[in-house]
Formats: C-alpha cells, sequence, structure tokens
C-alpha cells in the first residue's frame, strides 16, 4: 500500500492480533452472528489488517458491517445454497449475508471442485461486500491450487469520457503457490483508486493523487488536489491517453462475470445486492506442480534481482510486501489511527464488551 495510506507512526496506537480478532469476533457476535461466521469474518478483516490492506480492514470496514447489520441490510444468520450445479461449476444463493462469511463458501467449492474436475469456477450472488480479493486467491494457494476471486465493488466510476458513475470499482485477486519465496498474491481495484483507500485518505488528512479522481462533471482532475465532496473515481488508467479504457474494461469485464452471469442485472442495473466469482485450478490437471512451483520461484527470483531504478531500494512482486508486514504486526502488533481506536472504545461500551 502507498506510503500515504499508513498512519503517521507518531500517532499510531498499535494493538497487537490476538487482542484485536477477540475484539471484533465479539463485536460480530453482540449484533447477531453466530460463532462460526463471527470467527470467520474476523479472519477475513484481520487477515487485511496484519498484511497492510488497511483499506478493507477494521479500521474501515467493521463499523459499516455493524451499522449495515443493525439496519437490516446483512442477514446475520444466512441459509445460503447452491442454485444451479453442472459439474466444475455451481452458483450460491447467499441469503443477503456478509460476503465474509458466504464468499469462503464459494472459494471452498471451487477448490474442491477443482481438486476432482481439473478446475472449478463458482458464482455467490445475493450477497453482501466481502472484504480483499486476495484473501479468497490465498485460500487456493494454501491448497497449492491457482486461485483467483473478483467481486462486484460500488458503483462509483464513469466510463471512460463518461459524465455519471455507471461502473463498479469491481476489484480481482490472484493467488499463485512457491516454495522458497512467499506466494505471488496480487490484488487490485480496476478503478484508478480503490473507494475504501479515498475514505482512508480523508480520515488521514492526505490529498488524492492526479488522476485518481474526476470532478463532478467527469473532467479528470491530473494534479494533487484535496478531496472535494463530489467527485466521480477515475478507471484503472485515469484518462483515454494513458489507459482508462483499459480500466473502464476490465471493470465491465468483470461486471460480466459476476452480476451479469449471475443473472442478477449490471452497473445500476444491478439487482439482489453484490456477486462474486471464484476460479481455482489445479496445477496437476495442466501440467505438473513441482515444475511449476520451480519456474515461479525462479522468476519471481529473476524479479527481485532486476536493478532498481535511481531513488528506490528493490524490485518488489505482488504479495512480498504484504508477507513482510504480516510478519512485522506479527511480532509488534497492527497500528491503528486514533479516531479507528476511540470508535472501538464507542462500541465495545455500547456492546459491554471488554476492550
Amino acid at each position: 500500500m502507498l506510503e500515504r495510506f499508513h498512519v503517521d507512526k507518531k500517532i499510531a496506537v498499535s494493538v497487537s492480533k490476538q487482542k484485536m480478532e477477540t475484539t471484533v469476533e465479539q463485536i460480530f457476535l453482540k449484533i447477531g452472528f453466530n460463532k462460526k461466521d463471527a470467527k470467520q469474518a474476523t479472519d477475513v478483516l484481520i487477515y487485511s489488517d496484519i498484511r497492510g490492506i488497511e483499506s478493507h480492514g477494521v479500521s474501515n470496514m467493521l463499523r459499516e458491517y455493524v451499522k449495515s447489520a443493525n439496519d437490516g441490510g446483512i442477514n446475520t444468520n444466512p441459509k445460503w445454497k447452491i442454485t444451479k450445479d453442472f459439474n466444475a461449476v455451481c452458483s450460491i444463493n447467499s441469503d443477503q449475508g456478509l460476503g465474509l462469511v458466504v464468499g469462503p463458501h464459494g472459494m471452498k467449492e471451487a477448490i474442491k471442485r477443482a481438486k476432482k474436475f481439473g478446475i472449478g469456477a463458482v458464482n455467490v450472488y445475493n450477497s453482501g461486500h466481502f472484504g480483499p480479493a486476495a484473501y479468497y486467491a490465498h485460500m487456493a494457494v494454501k491448497e497449492n491450487l491457482v486461485g483467483f476471486a473478483t467481486t462486484t465493488g460500488g458503483i462509483g466510476v464513469a466510463p471512460t469520457f463518461g459524465k455519471t458513475p455507471m461502473v463498479g470499482l469491481n476489484p480481482l485477486g490472484f493467488g499463485a503457490p512457491t516454495s522458497k519465496n512467499p506466494p505471488f498474491i496480487f490484488d487490485a481495484s480496476t478503478s484508478s483508486v480503490a473507494g475504501n483507500k479515498i475514505k482512508l485518505a480523508k480520515r488521514l488528512n492526505v490529498k488524492a493523487m492526479g488522476g485518481w479522481i474526476s470532478d463532478s462533471s467527469g473532467v479528470p482532475i491530473m494534479n494533487e488536489t484535496e478531496i472535494p465532496d463530489e467527485y466521480n473515481i477515475l478507471p484503472l488508467g485515469g484518462t483515454r491517453e494513458i489507459g482508462s479504457h483499459k480500466g473502464y474494461g476490465l471493470a465491465v469485464m468483470l461486471e460480466i462475470m459476476t452480476s451479469i452471469l449471475s443473472a442478477t442485472g449490471g452497473g445500476l442495473g444491478r439487482r439482489n445486492g453484490s456477486a462474486h466469482h471464484f476460479i481455482a485450478y489445479n496445477i496437476d490437471a495442466f501440467s505438473n506442480l513441482n515444475d511449476f512451483i520451480k519456474d515461479l520461484d525462479d522468476y519471481l527470483d529473476d524479479l527481485k534481482k532486476n536493478p532498481p531504478v535511481s531513488g528506490q531500494e528493490r524490485v518488489v512482486y505482488a504479495g512480498l510486501l504484504e508477507h513482510e508486514t504480516e510478519i512485522e504486526r506479527e511480532q509488534n502488533g497492527i497500528p491503528y489511527h486514533p479516531e479507528v481506536i476511540d470508535w472501538f472504545n464507542s462500541i465495545t461500551s455500547e456492546l459491554n464488551i471488554d476492550w
């Protein structure tokens, strides 16, 4: 994550992973989740925080889930079910469950089918926010499979040359197993910046970089600027001249793979909440697992050996920095903004939870 999204060390409050896990699980239990689902939802959130993906962790998202549960926006006791089943493929109705709870079942189904058929693909619909796409790709990696996950993000992006937001932020996650290196784990929005990172930037009082957002009329803002009250997020690439048509096209592609493939509409015409898509690939069905891992490790070693440009210390790959952050935060705790700690003080007092 860019340095501007990190909490200033001078004000950060460190909390151990174990303490945060216990408290978050208690909050989920208090708002109506059962023990198993509360534990699963907590695992996804803590995965974000421990690996430095603050935009999708406790800081930004937990309060949203609490509000949605209290308002009836998510079902805290979903009875999800498989509604269409065809060998390596199935569809799951989430019953308005939180994506953090039902999404893992989707990837587990994809993994199970990949082990049997060589590949598994699962759509989950009528769902809620599922957190970081990397979490689900990483689930497959832990089984020595290649994993892919995507979801419908909030409608906040205007099409290239368009004024009105009609496109989702639509992130994707991809992961592949290794042996001597940390696994390759890629997670990115198809917008120029994740919507949750804009929330994070506002909390940290940092500016938007040029090419992240447009003004309310759709004109790209190409200079660093304070984040206005009204704005659109630009597609990945920012402007047509530097590739926004690519981010726009990718976002529409993922909309097709998730919501439209689930027969729940697309864009402004979406029906029945969020939709997710999970794929797991059994490497041995394509080639040989050991050869794959050796080749990938060799490739990642080559990438790391690439001489860095002036002003940079090294070349990295997706998943390496997150792995290093996880090790550091396991030892020293997770840094949180004081405003987040204030919220925890308030919600734990309200719910009568020791904190």
